[in-house]
């Protein structure tokens, strides 16, 4: 690849507060073109430069950028006053959650009035005990714009804290310690962590990940309190390959998974052996995939051997090899198996089955089988916080789109539910308001696509509504249906939300994320589009007030869509927006490159080069009109550059051929997750929430 360097100025721009739109002209921001050229072929690439974040000239046109939108939607203040109130109106000022109980003690967190963060709390062995303060993140975060507390983990014998914070939003950590006796901070830190630690029943020693330049984990480290020595455990020189370490939920190991998108490798260490040698569970094998789920002495196993949606095995942890692994439930091709927790005298299997979740009880006595009942179309449920192994009670969340968050216990003998807590909405919720649906849009190729959608019932008007539409479609993920008290603000307001579950993620099962990524990445834009044309159809929205989000991965599927199809959207919302997909994925010193050719395939292969190069949005941006669009990034993103969007921007302007507005916000503070506090994160909301009503007014 041939790059050129170059530095430019860019032109500053004064806003006069009482302009028009129509006035205000955005940044001037000055090409510089390079040539990139790869297998002969040659890209233009004009803002290549603005990759530079060392270059002043950057953060001032970054910082004219927030200008330049918060001045194209000054005429909004008074509506995002209104929507600011509301939301902030929906979070309860004091809050505690359900306090679950691990190795002696009930851990809950706490929020007092005005809090940005939590207290993090716990109890000793009754609800009724005194109450113990383990951390206050508000006076941790104090003098930082961003603070994120990644993970926390207490040794064993409870009297050591560890806790990883991220202050810059870039994913790279601090581990720190604190000693829950005498309350003092311990004098160790470990910089440049991967946020996970592991404990040894030594309650000394531990076990956590460091980084390299690319962000990626590669090493797995052993140290003990008291000393600055660490020692490798593990060196993972495979660049896509990510290893990390944890404690089995049993307590008896310390398990190292490392696994590429394709491949897993685990390895396992008795935690009364802290300085013993990890022994391996199976040696990597190409597109061989892997958990394992310790428990006594044996060890369950969910993998794709022979099967593409997983089945369960089991294996003695004295012989864990594959030749040695016994099926428990087989492959089921329209069931996909995600996830498991393990009980005395139960098994809950956490499955995927017609793009909902479900919860499968199996009594091990006599494998009689029960699934939780849920009765609704659409939701989502998921295990949690089940530390406890000789129990009958099952800790599980549960949510739908017109259900806010609720956590309950379940008997798994008597199958009794007993609601624990549902999330409060101060400002009051009638959830019979409002209506869920579940649809079916019919692809291109005639596959169908699951689509779920909410709208406010005494607001709907057949064919008349304006609908926002959310997609992401990559890396297996699958967006659930869950519920937003945010979102309130646009269903009050006459809109209807949807959701689709587009190929790329796991809705559907593997098969459903194989057909949307690699060569077949296109199946991904084109089922959002096929969504979009159904549901103005089948009349849920007025075809002139269609609107479009995504965020990251999700961000690359609107630059898509908008190139494909610019007519067919009102505007359109682009978060943290991986666009610039081959110059991104040629360069292997941004973190997660390498990590993920297997999604997106590796550029230096001329067959994935031209695919890419058909779908990537920076490279297919035309002369053409294109809809209202907001678009906003993060200046410490280490998983989507900033420079991307501003690129995108840039060149948007440079050849649309329309007036709508196209606004570019970077938070300068913060990285791919926006701002961390609870509060903090409603502003950034009323701006795009504010972009949107405004453009579908009449």
């Amino acid at each position: 690849m041939k790059v050129s360097i170059c530095y430019c100025v860019i032109a500053g721009v004064l806003f006069n507060a009482s302009a028009s739109s129509e006035d205000i002209q955005p940044p001037d921001v000055q090409a510089c073109p390079i040539e990139l050229i790869v297998h002969g072929d040659v890209r233009i690439d004009e803002y290549h430069w603005l990759r530079d974040s060392e270059n002043p000239d950057v953060l001032t046109y970054l910082e004219e950028e927030n200008s330049y939108m918060e001045e194209m939607l000054a005429h909004t203040e008074a509506l995002r006053e209104e929507l600011y109130n509301e939301i902030l109106a929906r979070i309860p000022q004091e809050d505690e959650s359900v306090p679950y109980f691990r190795n002696g003690y009930y851990y809950y967190t706490v929020f007092e009035q005005d809090s940005e963060y939590p207290l993090y709390m716990r109890k000793e062995g009754s609800l009724e005990s005194p109450e113990e303060m383990l951390l206050d993140m508000n006076q941790l975060a104090d003098g930082y714009s961003y603070f994120n507390i990644a993970d926390m983990s207490v040794s064993p014998d409870n009297n050591i804290l560890a806790f990883s914070v991220d202050t810059m939003g870039n994913y790279q950590c601090t581990i720190l310690f604190k000693d829950l006796v005498t309350g003092e901070m311990l004098d160790v830190r470990v910089l440049n962590a991967s946020g996970e630690v592991a404990w040894a029943n030594d309650s000394r020693t531990f076990f956590f990940g460091h980084l390299d330049a690319t962000n990626r984990t590669d090493r797995i480290m052993r140290r003990e309190l008291g000393s600055t020595e660490e020692e490798l455990v593990l060196f993972e020189d495979d660049p896509m390959f990510w290893p990390w370490v944890f404690r089995s939920r049993s307590g008896d190991f310390i398990l190292l998974d490392t696994s590429s998108m394709e491949s897993s490798e685990v390895w396992f260490l008795d935690t009364d052996d802290p300085l013993g040698n990890f022994a391996v569970i199976q040696p990597r094998t190409e597109n061989l995939r892997y958990s394992v789920y310790p428990s006594e002495e044996q060890i369950h196993i969910l993998t794709n051997l022979e099967a593409e949606n997983y089945r369960l095995m089991t294996a003695d942890i004295e012989s864990p090899s594959m030749e040695n692994w016994v099926e428990v439930i087989p492959h089921r091709q329209d069931v996909l198996l995600e996830g498991l927790d393990i009980f005395r005298e139960f098994i809950v299997l956490s499955e995927r089955n017609n793009g909902l979740t479900m919860l499968r009880v199996i009594k091990l006595a006599d494998n009689s089988d029960h699934y939780v009942d849920f009765g609704e179309e659409t939701y989502f449920a998921y295990t949690n916080h089940n530390y406890e192994f000789d129990t009958d009670l099952l800790r599980f969340g549960y949510t739908s789109m017109v259900t806010p968050w609720s956590t309950f216990d379940y008997n798994m003998h008597t199958h009794e539910e007993t609601l624990l807590k549902q999330r409060e909405i101060p400002s009051g919720y009638n959830a019979a308001l409002y209506n869920s649906e579940r649809l079916w849009a019919p692809a291109g190729d005639g596959t169908l696509i699951p689509i779920s959608l909410v709208y406010r019932r005494d607001l709907f008007h057949v064919g008349e509504n304006p609908l926002l539409l959310y997609g992401y479609g990559s890396y297996g993920m699958s967006l659930d249906p869950l519920f937003s008290f945010r979102r309130l603000s646009l269903l009050d307001r006459g809109f209807v939300y949807a959701i689709a579950h587009i190929r790329g993620g796991q809705e559907m099962g593997r098969k459903w994320y194989d057909d949307g990524k690699l060569l077949n990445k296109m199946n991904t834009f084109t089922d959002f589009i096929d969504c979009a044309g159904y549901l103005i159809d089948e009349d849920y929205c007025n075809e002139d007030l269609l609107f479009a989000m995504g965020e990251s991965a999700g961000g690359l599927l609107m630059g898509a869509v908008v190139n494909m199809r610019p007519d067919l959207w009102q505007g359109v919302v682009a978060g943290v927006p991986f666009v610039d997909v081959v110059t991104t994925m040629l360069d292997e010193t941004i973190p997660l490159t390498t990590n993920e050719y297997r999604e997106w395939g590796n550029p230096n292969d001329p067959v994935y080069y031209e695919y890419m190069l058909c779908y990537s949005p920076y490279d297919n941006v035309t002369e053409t009109d294109y809809p209202a669009m907001f678009v906003y990034a993060g200046l410490h993103d280490s998983r989507v550059g900033y420079w991307e969007p501003a690129k995108w921007v840039a060149r948007l302007r440079d050849v649309k051929t329309d007036d709508n507005p196209l606004l570019l916000y970077t938070d300068m503070g913060s990285g791919h997750v926006g701002a961390s506090g609870r509060f903090q994160w409603i502003d950034k909301i009323t701006w795009v929430y504010a972009f949107i009503l405004d453009q579908a007014k009449p």
